[in-house]
């Protein structure tokens, strides 16, 4: 059993990047949380707990033995994009991570570190932008020209995953922003709903289009060869399924903690 579990979570093609970010991330928070402790702030436990299972969830699609399967079934391939972009991004912004990794710089402030990227902060979490990188990269990466270079190129098929996993945790904190938006000039809650109604019909559309295709869209893997004997068919409509369904639901999910974060405020207006 040991070594089936070792088997399975030694990476398919070692990273020392992801292996590194992966790394830095968690001690970021483990250091932040610390210095938090000594002021009296530390993160809630469902709060780490999130974070972890997002990061550690994160990582087992892109660096264990389920990214083999992910490059030979497209069905798979989904899965490992539903848990970056969507469950796994998710839950690392529902932590609220950033007051916990900015104090891991202990109190200090870099002026001309934070001139050098507000300008970039302020256009990737402006919600319009946020939205279109959201929805325009799963169109993106799932053109089938585009897939079919990403699945055969290493890099490509690196900066796809990256780029979904890093787009996903951005719109999901523009969404998951726990504070007053009017007292920390974030998005109001408004706003963030029709974010979430702009990038759920779109996610459902090319779901339903992949789901109704013509077998074949995907052929890079028939070429590859699948991991499993399944179909080409069954995987096209599996992948388009797990398109469509999940990351509807997900989107639904988001609605209901704004929607709470919503009331919470209002009341405490009171």
């Amino acid at each position: 059993m040991w070594q089936t579990l070792q088997t399975a979570l030694t990476p398919y093609i070692l990273s020392p990047l992801t292996v590194l970010l992966c790394l830095l991330a968690a001690g970021g928070w483990v250091l932040g949380a610390r210095r938090l402790a000594r002021q009296g702030r530390a993160p809630s436990m469902w709060r780490t707990l999130s974070f972890f299972t997002g990061l550690l969830l994160c990582y087992a699609v892109i660096h264990t033995q389920f990214d083999y399967y992910a490059r030979y079934m497209f069905f798979m391939h989904r899965i490992q994009h539903l848990v970056l972009h969507h469950l796994g991004a998710f839950l690392i912004a529902l932590a609220n991570p950033l007051p916990v990794l900015a104090a891991v710089a202990g109190g200090r402030r870099f002026p001309l570190l934070a001139r050098a990227f507000a300008p970039l902060r302020r256009v990737l979490f402006d919600p319009v932008v946020a939205t279109l990188l959201f929805v325009g990269l799963i169109f993106f990466w799932l053109w089938p020209s585009v897939h079919f270079d990403a699945m055969l190129s290493l890099r490509l098929y690196e900066l796809m995953n990256w780029s979904m996993l890093i787009d996903g945790v951005i719109f999901w904190l523009v969404i998951l922003d726990p504070r007053d938006p009017r007292q920390a000039r974030t998005s109001g809650f408004g706003v963030r709903f029709l974010m979430l109604v702009a990038a759920l019909f779109p996610q459902i559309l090319l779901g339903a289009y992949i789901t109704f295709s013509e077998p074949g869209l995907y052929d890079v893997y028939a070429i590859c060869g699948r991991a499993w004997p399944l179909s080409p068919a069954t995987d096209q409509v599996l992948g388009g399924v797990l398109t469509w369904i999940p990351p509807a639901m997900m989107t639904i999910l988001g609605a209901l903690v704004v929607l709470r974060y919503y009331l919470n405020h209002e009341q405490r207006g009171d």
